[in-house]
C-alpha cells in the first residue's frame, strides 16, 4: 500500500465520526455514581473553555497550541480526552501537517487521564488510542512503551482508620474487598502530596494547564441512609495542582446543604477565581434516565480571574443568563438569579427572619419525631388541635 494510501485512510479514520453512530452516545452507565458523560455535553464544556483561553490569551485558539497539557483525572468513557485530541488534530493541522506525526505528538506530549476502575481505564484508551493497548499494533499513537500510554490506572487500596477511609470517608465494611471486585479508592484523591503522585504516575515534573473532568459522585452509604459525596475531593485536590483552567461537573446540590459539604460550599462561593457556573436543575437535561437529586452544573475556574462569576441556569431547553453575581454574597447559593431582586427588596425592610420561628426539623419548636401517643390521658399531656377539612364530596355522600 502506498503511503498517500495510508494517509487518505487514516484521514478517513477521524473524518468518518460524523457519519456514523458514536458508540460513546450508546453505553449505558454502570452506576449513579459512574455517569458517563455525553460527547455532546463534553463538547458544550470544552467550548466554554476554549472561550475563556480565548479571553485570556489575546483571542489566541487553545487548540493550536502544541504546548498545552490536559488532565483528565477521573475519565470514564475517555470521551473528554477524545474529543480534545479530535481539536487538537484540526487545529494544529498548520503547524504540523503530518497526521501521524500530529498525533502522536498530541497523544504522546499533551493529553493526560487516570482511569476511575479496571474497565474504564481500557474503555478511555479503546476511545483516546483506538486499541486497548497504547503500545498495540492498532493503537494510533506510535511512541508509547507501555501498554497503559498516558491514561493510567492501577489498584489502590483505602487508608482504613476507626471503620472510615482516611482520604474519602468510605466504609470499610462496605469497601474492604478482596483481589476480585474494585476498590473505589480512586488514585487522584488517595494521596497527600498530588503533584508528588503525578510525577510518579507520569514521570517528570507534570505541570497541567487544563484540569477536566466528570469524577465519582458519592459511594455507597456509610452504614446510615446516606451515601457519601467525594466529587469535592477531585475538585479540592485539582485546585491543589494549579492549573490555569479547572473545569467539572458535579452535582449542584454543594450549593445550597448537606452531608459534610459546608467547607466546601463556602469555599467555592468565596473563590473569586470561579470564573462560569452553568446550572441544570433538572440532570435529565444532561444525563437522560439518571437521577441526580436538586441537579448538576459545570463550573470553570480560571487562576487568573479576580472577580464576579457568570451564572447561566438551563431547564428543558430555557436559558437564563448569563449574568454576572458575586457567588459569596449569602452563605448559600440563590440558583435562580431572577428571584435576587426579590430576595433583596425584602431584605431592605429589615423584618425578622421566618428562621427565628420555623426551622426545617423542627416547626415552630416542635420536633416532628414524636412516639409516645398513648389511649388514655394522663395528668401532664398537653392537648393538640387541628382543623380537619372534608371533601364536601364526601360529606354530601354520607
Amino acid at each position: 500500500m502506498s503511503g498517500k494510501a495510508e494517509a487518505l485512510i487514516e484521514q478517513a479514520s477521524f473524518s468518518l465520526r460524523g457519519r456514523n453512530p458514536d458508540v460513546l452516545t450508546c453505553i449505558a452507565n454502570l452506576s449513579n455514581d459512574e455517569v458517563f458523560t455525553p460527547p455532546e455535553f463534553a463538547n458544550r464544556m470544552l467550548d466554554t473553555l476554549a472561550e475563556a483561553w480565548a479571553a485570556s490569551h489575546d483571542g489566541a485558539n487553545l487548540w493550536a497550541d502544541k504546548t498545552v497539557k490536559f488532565l483528565d483525572p477521573c475519565t470514564k468513557s475517555g470521551v473528554f480526552l477524545r474529543e480534545i485530541t479530535s481539536r487538537l488534530t484540526k487545529g494544529l493541522a498548520d503547524e504540523m501537517p503530518d497526521l501521524k506525526e500530529r498525533v502522536n505528538h498530541i497523544l504522546t506530549r499533551q493529553v493526560f487521564g487516570i482511569g476511575i476502575t479496571h474497565l474504564t481505564s481500557l474503555l478511555a484508551r479503546r476511545s483516546v488510542y483506538c486499541s486497548k493497548h497504547a503500545n498495540g499494533l492498532h493503537s494510533i499513537a506510535k511512541s508509547f512503551m507501555s501498554d497503559a500510554g498516558n491514561i493510567w490506572f492501577e489498584r489502590v487500596e483505602h487508608t482504613w482508620e476507626k471503620g472510615k477511609c482516611l482520604y474519602c470517608g468510605a466504609s470499610q465494611a462496605t469497601y474492604d474487598r478482596g483481589e476480585g471486585l474494585e476498590t473505589h479508592a480512586y488514585a487522584f484523591i488517595h494521596t497527600d502530596d498530588i503533584t508528588t503522585r503525578l510525577a510518579e504516575l507520569f514521570g517528570g515534573d507534570m505541570r497541567f494547564d487544563v484540569i477536566i473532568g466528570n469524577p465519582p459522585y458519592q459511594l455507597g452509604s456509610d452504614g446510615g441512609t446516606r451515601d457519601v459525596p467525594i466529587y469535592q475531593h477531585f475538585v479540592e485536590q485539582a485546585k491543589k495542582l494549579e492549573p490555569h483552567f479547572l473545569t467539572m461537573v458535579i452535582p449542584s446540590r454543594w450549593m445550597a446543604s448537606g452531608l459534610g459539604l459546608g467547607e466546601f460550599r463556602q469555599a467555592m462561593l468565596g473563590d473569586r477565581r470561579m470564573r462560569e457556573l452553568v446550572d441544570y436543575p433538572a440532570a435529565s437535561d444532561v444525563f437522560p434516565g439518571v437521577e441526580v437529586k436538586a441537579g448538576v452544573c459545570y463550573f470553570l475556574w480560571d487562576a487568573t480571574h479576580d472577580g464576579d462569576c457568570n451564572v447561566t441556569t438551563i431547564r428543558t431547553g430555557e436559558v437564563v443568563g448569563p449574568m454576572a453575581r458575586n457567588l459569596g454574597e449569602y452563605d448559600v447559593f440563590v440558583r435562580d438569579g431572577r428571584s435576587m431582586s426579590i430576595l433583596r427588596k425584602v431584605q431592605k425592610r429589615g423584618e425578622l427572619s421566618i428562621n427565628t420561628i420555623l426551622a426545617r426539623d423542627k416547626e415552630f419548636g416542635w420536633t416532628s419525631n414524636f412516639d409516645g401517643f398513648h389511649e388514655v390521658r394522663c395528668a401532664e399531656d398537653l392537648p393538640l388541635y387541628y382543623i380537619r377539612t372534608i371533601n364536601p364530596a364526601i360529606r354530601k355522600h354520607k
